[in-house]
């Protein structure tokens, strides 16, 4: 395990920006990936949404290997 203080850095922003963040863009994902077979430039934003949706899973692993943030 790597530093704890960048550990416990990580945890708080997982709990009070990444559950959120991903849960606002998977609204937004829901919403528009109906559209995307209509609409084929709508692939680019759902693929980055989806991007975003992964948030929580980054933050989760940089707290486990207590990594930095460069």
């Amino acid at each position: 395990m790597g530093n704890v203080v960048f550990s416990i850095i990580w945890l708080i922003i997982l709990i009070f920006l990444g559950f959120w963040i991903a849960g606002v863009a998977a609204f937004f994902y829901i919403l528009f990936i109906p559209f995307t077979v209509c609409i084929n430039p709508l692939t680019g934003l759902t693929d980055f949404l989806l991007t975003v949706i992964q948030f929580p899973r980054y933050c989760a692993q940089a707290m486990m290997d207590g990594r930095g943030f460069n």
